[in-house]
């Protein structure tokens, strides 16, 4: 799953950077998402531009951590866990790729229908991969107590 989505990530930022450097905004589907080549040097929204080294040093913390946890420790005993922080990691590879190679990450997704920053897949497989672990670490602390009451 991890290659997968880093493949994905950076095949259509090839992609972008192919057809879209230099040309502007590009209509994918009207009023909703346009295409737009942009290089964000900072973290996410362009929030600290010009970090480079520390964002890189930040996510290699990170994927070490996350996989030693993966596959060391209770990862392995549960899917959901598994597959939230899989997700989170090839979300930032992909983009931990992009640093160490260009010294800034390719965004390209323009949502129009709101105000929102450019992006890219791997943003979208943090985010998901985020969203996934808040939502089983509430059904887990749900779970929790369920049992701490039927013990009482």
């Amino acid at each position: 799953m991890i290659v997968i989505i880093v493949a994905i990530d950076q095949a259509t930022k090839y992609f972008a950077k192919l057809y879209l450097y230099g040309k502007g905004s590009v209509t994918f589907i009207n009023k909703v998402i346009d295409f737009v080549y942009a290089e964000n040097t900072g973290a996410a929204f362009s929030s600290f531009t010009g970090g480079r080294w520390f964002f890189v040093a930040l996510t290699a913390v990170f994927l070490i951590i996350t996989f030693a946890y993966m596959y060391k420790g209770k990862g392995q005993n549960n899917l959901w866990l598994f597959w939230s922080l899989g997700v989170m990691n090839a979300g930032a590879i992909g983009n931990l790729i992009d640093r160490i190679c260009y010294g800034y990450v390719i965004d390209f997704i323009n949502p129009t229908f709101v105000n929102f920053a450019v992006f890219n897949i791997a943003d979208c497989a943090v985010t998901l991969g985020t969203v996934s672990l808040i939502i089983f670490f509430i059904f887990d602390i749900i779970k929790e107590k369920k049992a701490d009451e039927q013990q009482a």
